[in-house]
């Protein structure tokens, strides 16, 4: 089996993201080496239980490993506070104790939920990714971020709780929708438009075939994902400067989760796409970039399929003004100012502090009226 390891870089608390097909498989050799005894607690949700959980129960067995398990509601609603609670409260049911291992089996939701109840749980519990979705191999399972919505905002309580480990297979993958996974490869783009144009480029020339099943170039992509993640959380664990980078889009991608509710109206990866092309017409607005940058950004992300533009999402949103007024509550907002990340060119993303509200304003009102 062919699997790329690639170390995320902090001292005491490294840890490996190890990236293949079959890794569920094997889970159970893979993570023996760090139990201090025999048991595991697993929380997944409904979907993924019902896809993986007995294969990841055998590979467990078969090691001698001894597993309990709860699931959640699949989705962006069991990010929240009664989820939190259920999932402390069960752990607590189950004796874990701090040197016990937690699994988060599941895409984003699932990782972030469980990160945040085992960074509270007895002060720090560790615990072990196996992202089953794109989006989370690539992005939420590695770096340590973790925590739920609230009525004010998405992520806005929340850790920063570092895994022991993370298993990312790519085979389970195959079990995700088209939708699902084109959400996903939203977050791979980000890496080429932030900071690795050559990427991009790769991108550009086997985004159709990786989406269309191609093993080989989905691996690539999720390790190049991590690779290029990992490097910036060795260098900037707690986003003081340079991890901001990873938030391309997200300030446009927040208050468009927001308008719709969490719901499944806008999936993240969605919402991150269409944020980045809007980053890079507001880029353009500010002549910071060429017009064929934002437009280049475009014509991949349709030719992929995806969501690209604010009209491709069903339904009303509030107005320009409206989505402006729920970006205030970002976490990215400094000192009452929104922070975004713009760019200079495609794979040359730097922050943003000073942005004018106009020109943001004007970006989305051009954007609600279809205009690009």
């Amino acid at each position: 089996m062919n699997v790329d390891v690639v170390p995320v870089l902090l001292g005491a608390r490294s840890y490996e993201v190890r990236i293949g097909a079959g890794l569920i498989a094997r889970a159970g050799a893979e993570i023996a080496p760090f139990l201090k005894r025999p048991r595991v607690a697993v929380v997944t949700d409904d979907t993924v239980a019902a896809h993986h959980l007995l294969n990841l129960a055998e590979a467990l067995e078969a090691q001698g490993i001894a597993m309990v398990a709860l699931s959640v509601p699949p989705g962006e609603g069991s990010k929240g506070w009664e989820q939190y609670a259920r999932v402390s409260e069960w752990l607590l049911e189950q004796k874990v104790e701090r040197r016990d291992i937690v699994i988060a089996f599941g895409g984003g939701v699932v990782g972030d939920l469980v990160g945040f109840a085992c960074a509270t749980l007895r002060r720090g519990v560790r615990f072990v990714q196996i992202p089953t979705t794109l989006l989370a191999q690539v992005d939420s399972s590695v770096g340590g971020k973790t925590g739920i919505n609230t009525a004010q905002g998405k992520n806005l309580i929340g850790a920063f709780h570092q895994p022991t480990l993370v298993l990312a297979d790519i085979a389970v993958l195959n079990t995700l929708e088209s939708r699902d996974f084109l959400a996903g490869y939203g977050e791979v783009v980000k890496y080429g438009l932030l900071g690795d144009v050559a990427f991009f480029d790769w991108l550009e020339t086997h985004g159709p075939a990786l989406a269309a099943g191609d093993m080989a170039l989905r691996q690539r992509a999720v390790k190049r994902s991590v690779e290029m993640k990992a490097g910036i959380v060795s260098r900037d664990e707690t986003e003081e400067g340079e991890r901001a980078l990873l938030n391309l889009g997200h300030t446009f991608c927040h208050a468009l989760e927001k308008a719709t509710g969490y719901s499944s109206r806008l999936l993240h990866g969605e919402g991150v796409a269409i944020g980045c092309a809007l980053a890079f017409e507001l880029s353009q607005r500010l002549s910071l970039c060429s017009q064929e940058a934002p437009s280049r950004v475009r014509a991949h992300l349709r030719a992929m399929g995806m969501k690209v533009d604010i009209s491709d999402i069903p339904s009303d949103l509030p107005d320009a003004a409206g989505l402006l007024a729920l970006m205030g509550q970002d976490k990215k907002v400094v000192d009452g100012k929104l922070r975004f990340i713009l760019a200079r060119g495609i794979g040359q993303a730097f922050v943003a502090d000073d942005v004018p509200g106009d020109a943001v304003t004007a970006v989305l009102a051009n954007a609600l009226r279809g205009r690009f």
